[in-house]
C-alpha cells in the first residue's frame, strides 16, 4: 500500500510539470505580440524570427544618433538590390527630416524606435502611448506612410508596452542577429557575428551610425548573397495576419 501511495504522488507531480511544460510551448494569436501562459500568469512576446523554409532575412537599422553614414548605407543596399528597415528615434527624425524623407524616397521600410528613447518598459501605458503616437506622427508627416513596426529601445518590454502598442496598430519586432555593431567591432568581426547566427527568417540588428556600419553592411550583403539569402525589410518578412509567436519569440504562420 505505501508504494501506491507514492507511486500516485509520482504520477501527480508528473502530470503537473508536464502540463507546465506544454503551457510554456502554447502561444495564441495576436496583432504584434503572442500571450504566453508561464503558470497563473502571461507574458506577452515580441516577433524575434521568423519561422520559414524561404532563405529569406531581414536587415534592420536603428537610428537614435548621428546620421553621416545613412546615405552611404542607403547607396550600398541600392547597389545590392535590397530593402531593409530602419527603425527612428523621434528627436533623430526633428534633427534630419530630410534624410527621413530620403530613406523613404530609397525605398525601405521606416518603423518607430520610440520617440525620446527612453526603457519604455518603465513607463505607464498613458506615456508609452505618447511615445509611439508622437513618433509615428512625425514619420507619417514626412512619408505620408502609416507606420507600422516598432522596435523597443534596449530590447526592453513588458506586458503594457506590447499591448500599448498591439492597439495603435503596430508590430513590436526584436532580432536574433545582434551585430553588436554599436560596440566598434571591425567590419570583419561584425560579419563573422551574422555568419555565425543567421538562419531562415532571421531578423539582423545594425546601426545607421555604428564605426563600421558601411563596410559591415557591405562584407554582410556578399556573404548573404553568395549563401542565396534573399533581403528584405522587417515587413516583407514577418506576417502582418494569421500568425502565432512561439515563446522564444518565433513568429509562425497559421
Amino acid at each position: 500500500m505505501p508504494f501506491c501511495v507514492i507511486k500516485s504522488r509520482t504520477i501527480k507531480i508528473f502530470l503537473a510539470m508536464l502540463t507546465v511544460v506544454v503551457l510554456l510551448c502554447v502561444s495564441f494569436e495576436g496583432g504584434a505580440a503572442a500571450q504566453v501562459w508561464f503558470g497563473s500568469s502571461s507574458r506577452l512576446v515580441p516577433i524575434y524570427r521568423v519561422d520559414t523554409e524561404e532563405k529569406q532575412v531581414a536587415i534592420s537599422f536603428d537610428a537614435a544618433w548621428g546620421a553621416d553614414k545613412t546615405q552611404e548605407i542607403l547607396d550600398i543596399l541600392k547597389e545590392y538590390n535590397v530593402t531593409a528597415t530602419f527603425f527612428l528615434v523621434g528627436f533623430w527624425v526633428d534633427k534630419y527630416p530630410e534624410m527621413v524623407k530620403t530613406i523613404d524616397d530609397a525605398g525601405m521600410e521606416i518603423g518607430t524606435h520610440s520617440n525620446t528613447h527612453p526603457d519604455m518598459a518603465k513607463l505607464d501605458a498613458s506615456t508609452i502611448r505618447s511615445e509611439l503616437e508622437t513618433c509615428m506622427n512625425k514619420i507619417t508627416d514626412i512619408t505620408s506612410k502609416e507606420v507600422k513596426v516598432f522596435r523597443a529601445p534596449y530590447g526592453s518590454y513588458n506586458n503594457t508596452l506590447l499591448k500599448t502598442a498591439s492597439n495603435l496598430g503596430l508590430q513590436t519586432v526584436q532580432w536574433d542577429v545582434d551585430s553588436l555593431d554599436w560596440k566598434g567591432l571591425s567590419a570583419s568581426e561584425v560579419t563573422d557575428r551574422v555568419m555565425k547566427h543567421t538562419q531562415n527568417g532571421s531578423i539582423i540588428l545594425m546601426h545607421n551610425n555604428a564605426d563600421h556600419v558601411c563596410d559591415s553592411l557591405r562584407l554582410t550583403l556578399d556573404w548573404l548573397t553568395m549563401k542565396g539569402y534573399k533581403v528584405t525589410s522587417v515587413g516583407e518578412l514577418i506576417y502582418s495576419e494569421g500568425y502565432t509567436i512561439d515563446a522564444n519569440g518565433e513568429q509562425h504562420k497559421e
